[in-house]
């Protein structure tokens, strides 16, 4: 492709993505005007009840859409960079799987410790990490990558029935909370928490731009990477610390949401026709927050009807890529 031709592509992505933004703002039971907006937005507006609907509720989120998309998709591509495979993800690999298991304890065992807020995150973020790694070891026995993808499907079946286990012995109020946890949502996040999650994601999206190098060298192979001069231990041991960083602190937060991880970074590289990470990283960072704007603003454009959980909507839209892909695969 074309540096034109590129440059052209990232413009409109940088162009609508804040346009999606503002739609998102924009919609909701409480009207504004454009004057009221803008007066709100800049915190100077006299309205206090408007003021409060568009900092307290709205924009955070409005960024927390962002902040899951972008880091979801940059994990995705990082996984299927690390396996030289195009179906390759966190939710796929089991690494969201691990997560989720170690939310579920947080949430439903009643341990004082596993109930506070700092061991919700640092246990999403230890279940990612630890998966991560047992998915790597599987990978270094395992020279097959669908046998790899099989494994990663076993792991988060295997980890589903220990959920499904503690959930049967929990009380009914732990219970509640972990099943709305499980169906995914950008709201239950407040404006003092972004902070830290952008902080969070913003590590990992630094941390994956230094290693662009050992990324590209990666993708020609192990062995092609080891005669550039690259450490593929230390870089297959990064990788996967930032996706546990990534999947962790997003999942923590808005629960699993299936297939953005698996869908964005293939979408990339149809839409930019490259392998180099230099491309592919801002690419998805970029279309994985437009898509994650886009399905919420669905969301809450059909609120009034009905409301639809952001994992269930990034299935009914992820799916059918995914499907897409193995049949392509297969010709």
């Amino acid at each position: 492709m074309k540096y034109a031709t590129r440059y052209i592509l990232f413009l409109t992505l940088l162009v609508l993505l804040p346009f999606l933004a503002f739609v998102h703002l924009s919609i909701g039971q409480v009207d504004f005007s454009i004057e009221e907006f803008f007066s709100s937005f800049l915190m100077s507006g006299e309205n206090q009840m408007k003021d409060i609907v568009l900092q307290k509720i709205r924009i955070p989120r409005m960024l927390m859409a962002l902040l899951s998309g972008a880091s979801l998709s940059l994990a995705g591509l990082l996984m299927q960079t690390l396996f030289r495979n195009p179906l390759a993800g966190p939710y796929v690999l089991g690494i969201n799987s691990g997560a989720s298991l170690f939310v579920a304890l947080s949430i439903m065992t009643g341990i004082p410790f596993f109930t506070t807020d700092l061991s919700l995150v640092s246990g999403a973020l230890i279940g990612a990490f630890l998966f991560g790694m047992l998915v790597l070891f599987f990978a270094k026995i395992v020279k097959n990558q669908i046998s790899l993808l099989l494994i990663g499907l076993m792991l988060g079946s295997f980890t589903s029935a220990i959920v499904a286990f503690i959930q049967s012995v929990s009380p009914s109020e732990d219970l509640k909370i972990f099943t709305l946890w499980g169906l995914g949502s950008l709201q239950k996040v407040n404006i003092e928490q972004i902070p830290y999650i952008f902080m969070f994601i913003w590590i990992g999206i630094t941390s994956a731009l230094l290693i662009i190098k050992s990324l590209n060298a990666i993708v020609l192979g192990e062995q092609h990477a080891k005669l550039l001069g690259i450490n593929v231990s230390n870089t297959r041991f990064i990788i996967i610390l930032i996706t546990a960083v990534l999947t962790g602190i997003t999942t923590a937060f808005c629960g699993p949401i299936s297939f953005v991880g698996l869908a964005v970074p293939n979408l990339t590289r149809i839409l930019f026709k490259t392998q180099q990470h230099k491309i592919l990283i801002p690419g998805t960072l970029l279309i994985g927050g437009i898509f994650i704007l886009f399905c919420d603003i669905i969301i809450k454009l059909l609120e009034n009807h009905f409301i639809i959980p952001i994992n269930v909507l990034t299935s009914l839209i992820g799916a059918p890529m995914v499907i897409w892909l193995v049949l392509k695969r297969l010709k």
